[in-house]
């Protein structure tokens, strides 16, 4: 190792040491679920790293969070100025808008559209310029802020150390940030697989079976149950982040490869007409190793497990009332905590945003 990356490291973990609040930080899987016309011919969704105590200095930089902060998402894109990976505010991230008494509680597919080209006018000009007339530019930009418009998202996480921290601070400041993407073999998921596996040797693995080998969100939250299951000492948890309530389009259940097809009536029934015997290979591949439970949204817990403020209390409170969409083909984890991020209320974006833990 160079003596400048010595220092690096050094410095970071300093930074983090300094900045570090008197609470756990973590490192969190979150795995979304597909939407839109592409959502329906690959279901396959979403996957993300969410970093509560690493916060983003710029979209291809990162730094420790200050009292107060979010942390930040980090995830591999396809076609956004070239970049390979890029990381966003958890608040913009999931909702378009700076802080989260701007969250609406309702959206509508012009809202989504006006808050994230407020945010790309504001932060994201530079990867998303204006087109001539002065209209925001089509493109894959859309997808780092504002998702909890178009779909929900499932967390799940593990504790980090400030070592761990302090190292992926140094690491992805000093790395080239140079796209490569490939939906086969350098998607998203492989993204988050190499991230998770950095900090946790063999925790996530691809499915030769259920997925053909292709990496995919969902094998990397089943892995990371796995491992945890097999870590007990190891401290999990797990959240639900619920899509806006709207007219906007619902997103689609989440699936693997295998799944896709058996879970599919379009495909499985045709399929198994023509040729049954395949059809019961992959049928078997996909309850022999593509099968996992996903959290529930019933339970209301603590908002990421950073210290939560009454203005976040009494927003759980209001969204245990609320007809929030869910999707019912998935089971509650009977061992595991469930946290609920949802929409403020007007009481509670009156309320003093002070921190501290959930009842």
């Amino acid at each position: 190792m160079s003596r400048r990356r010595i220092f690096e490291r050094a410095g970071a973990l300093l930074l983090v040491l300094l900045a570090r609040l008197p609470v756990h930080a973590s490192t969190a899987l979150l795995l979304e679920e597909p939407f839109g016309l592409f959502g329906h011919l690959n279901p396959t969704g979403h996957a993300a790293i969410y970093l509560d105590h690493i916060c983003a200095q710029t979209i291809t930089s990162l730094r420790p969070c200050r009292e107060g902060e979010f942390g930040a998402v980090i995830s591999r894109y396809h076609k956004v100025d070239g970049y390979d990976w890029v990381a966003i505010p958890l608040i913009p991230y999931l909702y378009a808008v700076e802080t989260l008494d701007q969250v609406p509680t309702t959206a509508t597919p012009a809202l989504e559209s006006d808050l994230r080209d407020q945010y790309r006018r504001n932060h994201l000009r530079r990867i998303a310029p204006d087109k001539k007339d002065g209209s925001a530019p089509g493109g894959e930009w859309i997808q780092l802020v504002g998702s909890a418009y178009d779909r929900k998202l499932y967390g799940f996480q593990l504790e980090s150390t400030p070592e761990q921290d302090a190292d992926v601070i140094a690491k992805f400041n000093d790395s080239k940030n140079v796209a490569h993407f490939n939906i086969i073999f350098r998607n998203c998921a492989d993204f988050s697989r190499k991230f998770i596996n950095r900090e946790y040797p063999g925790a996530i693995h691809r499915n030769f079976i259920a997925d053909i080998g292709i990496t995919t969100p969902k094998q990397v939250a089943r892995s990371l149950v796995r491992f945890s299951n097999e870590h007990p000492e190891m401290p999990f948890n797990t959240f639900v982040i619920p899509q806006v309530p709207g007219t906007i389009q619902r997103s689609r259940r989440v699936d693997g490869i295998t799944e896709s097809i058996v879970r599919s009536k379009k495909y499985v029934v045709p399929l198994a007409v023509i040729a049954p015997i395949p059809t019961a290979v992959i049928a078997a591949a996909w309850l022999a190793g593509g099968k996992l439970r996903l959290p529930d949204d019933e339970e209301t817990l603590a908002v990421l497990r950073q210290p939560v403020s009454r203005a976040a209390h009494l927003m759980r409170r209001q969204s245990a009332s609320d007809s929030v969409p869910t999707d019912p083909s998935s089971a509650a984890f009977a061992t595991l905590p469930v946290t609920v991020i949802a929409m403020p209320t007007p009481d509670a974006l009156s309320a003093p945003m002070t921190l501290g833990p959930a009842d």
